[in-house]
């Protein structure tokens, strides 16, 4: 290993993001009672501009009158993008009235490092004064060429960026793609065209210690097409995956949680592994295969997946 070894910044469960339009005070409650690990409130794409300002009005609200943590969820905000004039006003309007009550802030259509900037410099003086004890995370959207060009500078910004997702809607957009819908696949490219995105986006992640999601699936009337999208995104090393409906969040928890099987022979690798140890060898043989110091770091993120999930399990009993 290099001596220089960024760790995990901030574990959260998040298999399932599912994304919330806050002009809809009615799906924000289906949303908290959901099975969904993640839940943002959107102010951004799913809200038409005449709607912005009750949306943001309603998401404060929410934020303050359900015990979201209580609920076992993780709770996000998407506010508008930087090139937006809502953006300051959904900062400090969600900051100020709720920033207390809040997990993370999603940040749209970040381009370079300097955007993230910004948000935690307003974000860092609201907390100040309010005399909040929490500390808002930030996670970033790579949905742009520019994004996507600029994605290790972007992973390596200090501070409180937690995540990168891969928004494919408008970086298919902002790359003139040629896609039949949002995350599908098109016929004529020879494979998955979204493939060498996520894989960048998704080392950048590993290398600077943070969360690697994958976006959106638009045709939530095909859920094979979703599991398929997710499996592999999974394959990859991506930990979780947006649900633009309630439908998708049973799918992104199977698929992007360990199996029995594979939980299981996680454990049973560590045990033969200390076993081998204890005899003075650094690998060991289990059903027919070599495992090594390499095979115990695999199953330790198994492990660590599964242990997450227990836990929020009993958070949320």
């Amino acid at each position: 290993m290099s001596h220089t070894i960024n760790h995990l910044r901030s574990l959260r469960l998040q298999r399932s993001e599912l994304a919330v339009p806050g002009s809809n005070p009615e799906m924000i409650d289906k949303a908290a009672s959901s099975m969904a690990d993640f839940v943002f409130l959107d102010i951004e794409d799913a809200v038409a501009p005449p709607d912005k300002e009750r949306a943001r009005k309603n998401i404060i609200q929410a934020l303050n009158d359900i015990d979201w943590r209580a609920k076992g969820k993780t709770v996000s905000v998407r506010i508008n993008g930087l090139d937006t004039h809502y953006m300051y006003r959904d900062l400090i309007d969600v900051m100020e009235q709720a920033g207390d009550r809040l997990d993370t802030i999603l940040v749209p259509k970040v381009g370079v490092p300097a955007d993230l900037y910004m948000v935690e410099a307003l974000v860092s003086q609201i907390e100040t004064a309010k005399g909040f004890a929490t500390k808002v995370g930030l996670e970033a959207l790579i949905e742009t060429a520019l994004g996507m060009a600029n994605v290790e500078a972007i992973a390596a910004f200090p501070g409180r960026l937690e995540a990168l997702h891969f928004g494919v809607a408008d970086y298919a957009a902002s790359c003139k793609a040629r896609t039949v819908s949002i995350g599908g696949l098109n016929p004529d490219y020879p494979g998955d065209q979204w493939h060498a995105a996520l894989s960048r986006m998704t080392v950048a992640c590993r290398a600077y210690g943070l969360r690697a999601i994958d976006g959106p699936f638009g045709d939530f009337s095909d859920p094979e097409a979703y599991i398929a999208s997710a499996r592999r995104a999974a394959a990859l090393g991506i930990e979780g995956k947006w649900a633009i409906h309630p439908s998708q969040i049973a799918l992104a928890n199977e698929v992007f949680s360990p199996q029995p099987k594979e939980v299981a022979r996680a454990r049973k690798i560590l045990q033969v592994l200390k076993e081998a140890e204890e005899q003075g060898k650094g690998a060991a043989s289990l059903d027919g295969k070599m495992i090594d110091a390499a095979s115990e770091r695999m199953a330790r993120n198994v492990i660590a997946m599964q242990e997450a999930i227990e836990s929020q399990s009993a958070e949320a009993a």
